[in-house]
């Protein structure tokens, strides 16, 4: 089974060709990050007149690398929710248009599920899938929490931020030092030459025997501590780099350990943007050492937004026969 998949869910116009659901013949990506870095983050206007610019030769290239034609495709998933409703429009209307004109049935995806189904993909780094049940922490840009996965579309909540994200924290942290858009791959880059316990910065929640999470408090925190004074340069830099990094990873796998030990499992898949981040990931292998999970990480490539992993969730879907109606529709705040 082909199945093209179609991601446009915030600043990245993505589109790729999967093979029952594992093998990836073709992923292309097409970044928006020069375009919005001038306004120091997304832009929901403009990502979407970039996604209309774009959106047709990302998908005619990825047919192309994948040795197909529109023809040979079995079907068509599209990311329709959660994200920014402009930019999700332009990649549901595509689909539908392709759908109607090839003949071929369409399916919503949940951009959720589809970083959930980012493991299951063929790759070296990833000789096999993590086994049902498992726990997986999504961990990206629009959302923090920890879900325990029993199959293929049989997911339970267990833990979720109670304000902002993981990934929005560092990008917004990132501007307040003045290192950019996206601010987190900057913050992840100099904090690995940095000293940790440089500046004290808060662990969010930390007398709480829960799985929540919160990041407004530490954004606040190095808002206070920057008030008034210039921000760290050269090595000073690097430290509060590390030491902020630091105040995020150490409650992402606290949470996690956590979890673990409450639901009984012993497997854990890390997703979403926000596992690309090397010192979270350093920190994931240790606590996985210490306690003896196992553990599923994607490549940085698997992490971030891309179509693959739509392809991988939508031929779920596909599989067992759901087929999305013509109006199918976006849902800016889809839940898991």
């Amino acid at each position: 089974m082909l199945v093209l998949g179609i991601e446009t869910s915030c600043d990245e116009t993505a589109a790729a060709v999967v093979e029952d659901g594992r093998r990836v013949r073709s992923d292309v990506v097409a970044s928006q990050i020069l375009v919005h870095a001038p306004f120091g983050g997304v832009v929901p206007e403009v990502a979407s007149r970039q996604h209309l610019a774009t959106i047709v030769p990302t998908v005619r290239r990825a047919v192309a690398d994948a040795g197909a034609t529109l023809a040979d495709l079995d079907g068509i998933a599209v990311t329709r929710g959660p994200g920014l409703v402009g930019a999700l429009l332009v990649g549901v209307e595509t689909a539908k248009a392709l759908g109607y004109a090839l003949g071929r049935p369409v399916v919503g995806v949940n951009h959720l599920a589809g970083h959930l189904a980012a493991a299951f993909l063929e790759d070296p780094s990833l000789p096999e899938p993590p086994p049902h049940p498992h726990l997986a922490l999504l961990v990206s840009g629009g959302h923090t929490a920890l879900i325990r996965v029993d199959g293929p579309g049989r997911t339970h909540l267990v833990g979720c931020t109670r304000d902002d994200a993981a990934g929005e924290a560092f990008d917004k942290v990132g501007k307040m030092l003045g290192l950019g858009y996206p601010g987190g791959v900057r913050i992840d880059k100099l904090a690995a030459t940095g000293d940790a316990r440089a500046f004290a910065l808060p662990r969010a929640l930390p007398g709480r025997d829960d799985l929540d999470f919160s990041f407004s408090g530490l954004k606040t925190a190095v808002a206070t501590m920057l008030h008034g004074v210039p921000a760290p340069t050269g090595q000073a830099l690097n430290d509060f780099c590390a030491s902020f990094q630091a105040a995020v990873v150490d409650v992402l796998v606290r949470k996690s350990r956590r979890a673990l030990r409450r639901e009984g499992l012993g497997a854990l898949q890390v997703c979403g943007g926000v596992a690309a981040n090397r010192g979270l990931r350093a920190a994931l292998v240790a606590a996985a050492a210490e306690d003896g999970f196992r553990l599923f990480i994607p490549p940085p490539k698997r992490c971030t937004d891309n179509a693959s992993m739509i392809a991988a969730a939508g031929t779920s879907l596909l599989a067992t026969g759901s087929r999305a109606p013509w109006d199918l529709g976006v849902d800016p705040g889809l839940p898991l």
